[in-house]
C-alpha cells in the first residue's frame, strides 16, 4: 500500500504573495496547521510541511528525509556567498533559476530529490 503525504497548501489558493516575478503559495503545517512561510506557485503540484514543533514532537514522517528549513537555507547563503561572494537579490535569484545549470537551479534540484513527492 503506498502512503500518502498531506499537501500543505490551502484548497482553494488565496493570500498570494507576488514578489520578483513570482507568485508565491502560503504553506501550512500539516499536522498543526500553523502559517510556515510560502512556496513559488509555477510547477509546484505538492508540498508537505512539517513545522519545527511538530517535527520535535512527533518526530519525522517515516521514510522520508527530514531536513529543517533553516539548515537547507544555510547552506543556500553559503554557497552564494562562496559562488558570487554576495547573497544575489531576488530578481537575480529568478534570472539564476532560469538557467539549468546555475547554482541555484542545481541547489532547487537537490532540495526537489530530498522532498517526498504525492503519489499519483
Amino acid at each position: 500500500m503506498t502512503e500518502v503525504l498531506p499537501d500543505s497548501r490551502a484548497k482553494t489558493p488565496r493570500g498570494l504573495i507576488f514578489q520578483g516575478g513570482v507568485a508565491w503559495e502560503p504553506v501550512f503545517c500539516a499536522n498543526c496547521g500553523v502559517e510556515g512561510g510560502a512556496c513559488p506557485t509555477e510547477n509546484m503540484t505538492f508540498i508537505c510541511w512539517i513545522c519545527p514543533k511538530c517535527n520535535e514532537t512527533y518526530g519525522q514522517i517515516a521514510g522520508t528525509l527530514s531536513m529543517p528549513d533553516e539548515v537547507f537555507w544555510a547552506e543556500v547563503k553559503a554557497a552564494q556567498l562562496e559562488h558570487y561572494g554576495r547573497v544575489p537579490t531576488a530578481e537575480e535569484v529568478v534570472q539564476h533559476l532560469a538557467d539549468p545549470l546555475s547554482l541555484e537551479s542545481l541547489l532547487a534540484k537537490s532540495r526537489e530529490a530530498m522532498t517526498p513527492q504525492a503519489s499519483q
